[in-house]
């Protein structure tokens, strides 16, 4: 017997409609609110699903480190042509930039932004299909 399983990414913040809000904005995604309050759902194209949990002692991650150590983060995937209006978009959600010190050299074809919560995420340039 195989047992059908999914996933999902679930950040901790300490407000989840808001940070909820941002991502389903970010992703052109709906937000599907449970039966806990404190766990909000938003799933978006190709079946793109991430959750959002409350945590009532929320401390955002200290990220970029100075020893450059890499903390889990999400990967946003744009065409090459959408990557400057996929900047503005996120920056006008809330998301902040963050320097990482190569910002400026050579192509942006990654650039690192903080969420609301201060959860690291990137706007990358990926080769998507043409249809």
């Amino acid at each position: 017997m195989t047992v059908e399983k999914t996933s999902v990414l679930v950040l901790d913040c300490a407000e989840p409609m808001e940070l909820a809000e941002f991502y389903a904005g970010l992703l052109d995604a709906e937000i599907r609110i449970g039966s806990d309050p404190d766990f909000v759902e938003i799933v978006g194209n190709d079946g793109v699903r991430l959750a959002i949990r409350r945590d009532h002692g929320y401390a955002p991650p200290s990220w970029p480190r100075p020893e450059d150590s890499q903390q889990a983060h999400l990967r946003i995937l744009v065409g090459r042509e959408d990557i400057d209006e996929a900047e503005r978009e996120a920056i006008g959600l809330g998301a902040r930039p963050v320097d990482t010190g190569d910002s400026n050299s050579g192509p942006r074809d990654v650039r690192v932004y903080g969420d609301p919560a201060g959860h690291s995420f990137s706007l990358a340039v990926y080769p998507l299909p043409q249809g």
